[in-house]
């Protein structure tokens, strides 16, 4: 999806028939500040995102928990995160954090890279923060597939999966799965494909620390969260066999992995648009990961 770009002056309503360009609508722009700006695409970041002088806008699909993203994102930004850029919540000028399902932050350098170990370094960085921040009611209200496959990779509930596109795996490696006695915290459980880079990995521009967008939380260990990037670098980023080693000194680690394969097969026996076709790549995952078990 592009942005049309054109003169901001020439606005007469919202409907782009009367020119309004193909991204964050006028009433949006205005409600942020930024009405007379020409949004920008940023076409390397995890979705749809327009660049408006500064402010970075992007529609959601979950208001709530883009609102609730946003307000966790700002009590983080008070003590910082090591290691972490945070891109810090925009409100608009009546104070909400979502209009018309567009959300808006401080623009951040950077784009989606396939620097799989450094997202888990991210994540253990990120999740050494969140340690402080108690559970949100968020995480027992939502009901979504990212949730309901979360509360069937732990056994808490089932949930409806298709046996060709994920199921029958699921059932097959549910029977290795054994509880753990990791502590419990809100956690970002879909780093994969999100964290933004400034550098491939060398040269000054990697001086510059990774940025994290947005939260999707989730009340399950800090390793569980390193052991989805590394499940989602295996099965769709082309990430080397090796990744599962490197971080081997997580405590419960191959359960971790076990359990956040679960986790994406669940997800994926779910959603309408999967395939047997797109289960390859978890397939794969499997492969490598059940060696460690």
């Amino acid at each position: 999806m592009t942005a049309v770009a054109h003169d901001s002056s020439q606005d007469s309503s919202d409907d782009p028939a009367a020119g309004e360009p193909e991204g964050p609508p006028l009433h949006v722009r205005t409600a942020f500040g930024v009405r007379d700006s020409v949004p920008r695409p940023r076409p390397h970041l995890p979705g749809p995102a327009w660049s408006c002088d500064g402010v970075l806008l992007r529609p959601v699909s979950d208001t709530v928990l883009a609102a609730w993203s946003a307000a966790t994102l700002e009590e983080l930004g008070t003590d910082g995160v090591d290691g972490v850029r945070l891109a810090r919540p925009v409100r608009a000028s009546d104070g909400r954090r979502v209009v018309s399902g567009w959300a808006a932050c401080h623009d951040v350098a950077g784009e989606i890279r396939p620097r799989h170990d450094d997202v888990v370094a991210v994540s253990l960085r990120l999740h050494r923060a969140t340690r402080r921040i108690a559970r949100p009611r968020i995480v027992d209200t939502r009901d979504d597939i990212l949730a309901r496959a979360d509360r069937a990779a732990f056994g808490e509930k089932k949930a409806p999966l298709d046996a060709e596109t994920g199921g029958d795996l699921f059932a097959e490696l549910a029977r290795r799965r054994v509880d753990t006695t990791l502590p419990l915290q809100l956690v970002h459980g879909d780093l994969f494909g999100t964290v933004l880079f400034e550098g491939a990995g060398t040269g000054e521009a990697d001086q510059t620390p990774p940025a994290v967008l947005d939260l999707v939380p989730f009340w399950r260990p800090a390793e569980w969260a390193a052991a989805v990037v590394v499940v989602d670098a295996l099965a769709w980023g082309g990430a080397d066999p090796g990744i599962v080693t490197r971080w081997s000194h997580l405590e419960a680690w191959p359960q971790m992995l076990l359990h956040g394969l679960l986790f994406r097969l669940a997800v994926h026996a779910q959603h309408p648009a999967c395939t047997r076709e797109s289960l390859r790549g978890l397939e794969h995952a499997a492969r490598v990961i059940t060696e460690l078990l």
